[in-house]
């Protein structure tokens, strides 16, 4: 193995820090704690366990943690009228409803109904057109993870092919949207794509968000490609990221694991985008700089 191992749990840790200090200056600005509302439907393993994460990280930031959790069988319009009552409360900057929800509700139907100015998820459609556009907003908090860990690794990204594995809104897209306004030259491959390992192969930044075990092989990579992968799938011999990690190492200049890369960045990131919205909603003016 030659690859630098991304720290993705180190770099989240000190970014969480830093976002406590930001609290504490706000408050002592005479500002509120920033509010931050996360809503599950539901029992999903998986979903309990981001949620229970989401609160702890919450709370050690110095914020206020709102949870919901409401029975697999409510209605659609009884959690609109929750998020309703969320966007209406001065002491939530945040909101986050957390996927996936069940059948009888229509997931695009609630993030829509969240007010784009709380949307920390930056699913909301009038935040993924800011996105492209280039206004300010809120960013969707992987991707974004994903770009501090790139830019710290390598600098200034400007001028380097980038190929993202993935399209989806939640990660591939603004992933996309992300490292164009950083100046790389970006491709977005996905299941219909031809010379998948190819396209690959030219890249300099490799980002992986397909789903798809160890679908990302080894002989793909670019030699001195840095490789960040977004992929958790859980198998029986535990979490498997979407890129073949021994295989990528040997070639690549740095790497993400799977666990302990892009994940810890979520969370800090979402509390992150919580502090830019109290920030604003508040009308009290931080140096948000180094965050």
């Amino acid at each position: 193995m030659s690859a630098q191992i991304i720290d993705g749990k180190a770099f989240a840790a000190a970014l969480r820090g830093r976002i406590a200090t930001k609290v504490a200056a706000l408050r002592d600005a005479g500002g509120r704690a920033p509010g931050l509302a996360v809503v599950l439907v539901g029992e999903d393993p998986a979903s309990a366990v981001y949620v229970r994460n989401k609160h702890k990280a919450t709370i050690a930031a110095g914020m206020a943690s709102f949870e919901y959790r409401l029975p697999a069988d409510t209605e659609q319009d009884e959690l609109l009228t929750l998020v309703a009552s969320l966007n209406a409360d001065p002491a939530v900057d945040g909101i986050l409803v957390q996927l996936p929800l069940p059948p009888q509700i229509d997931a695009d139907t609630v993030l829509m109904a969240i007010d784009p100015d709380k949307d920390v998820d930056g699913f909301h459609p009038v935040n993924a057109g800011r996105l492209a556009t280039g206004l300010p907003g809120f960013v969707p908090c992987t991707p974004y993870g994903c770009v501090m860990l790139l830019k710290d690794q390598l600098g200034d990204l400007a001028g380097l092919d980038a190929v993202v594995i993935g399209r989806s809104n939640i990660v591939g897209k603004p992933m996309a949207q992300l490292l164009i306004a950083e100046s790389c030259t970006v491709t977005v491959a996905h299941s219909k794509t031809r010379d998948l390992p190819g396209i690959v192969h030219r890249a300099d930044i490799v980002v992986a968000a397909v789903g798809r075990p160890e679908m990302i092989k080894g002989e793909w990579i670019k030699p001195g490609a840095v490789v960040i992968d977004v992929g958790i799938n859980r198998t029986d011999d535990g979490l498997i990221g979407d890129v073949d990690f021994n295989g990528a190492a040997s070639v690549a200049s740095a790497i993400t694991p799977v666990p302990g890369g892009v994940g810890p960045m979520t969370i800090a990131c979402l509390l992150r985008n919580t502090l830019i919205s109290a920030s604003r909603r508040q009308g009290v003016a931080l140096d948000l700089a180094e965050l």
